[in-house]
């Protein structure tokens, strides 16, 4: 099934920006769609004893990524 989003040419621009060379827009909203629990679902995934420490440091990498991405989108839009 497919669904067609319209978007401004400003937000377009924008998304192309952030979207991989070997991505498409699909992958690239999903990509962005992600939330906490999808992160909180991943890192609690690592309860191995080898992977001890893990799941913390992919939610701290999670929530840095957050705040690069929410700084490159202020800095785009002015």
């Amino acid at each position: 099934m497919t669904t067609t989003i319209r978007v401004s040419d400003d937000t377009k621009a924008r998304l192309e920006r952030l979207k991989r060379d070997d991505e498409t827009f699909d992958e690239l909203l999903a990509r962005l769609s992600r939330d906490e629990k999808d992160i909180e679902a991943i890192a609690g995934s690592f309860d191995r004893p080898e992977d001890e420490g893990l799941g913390e440091s992919v939610t701290e990498t999670h929530e840095e990524l957050n705040e690069s991405f929410e700084e490159r989108t202020e800095r785009s839009e002015q």
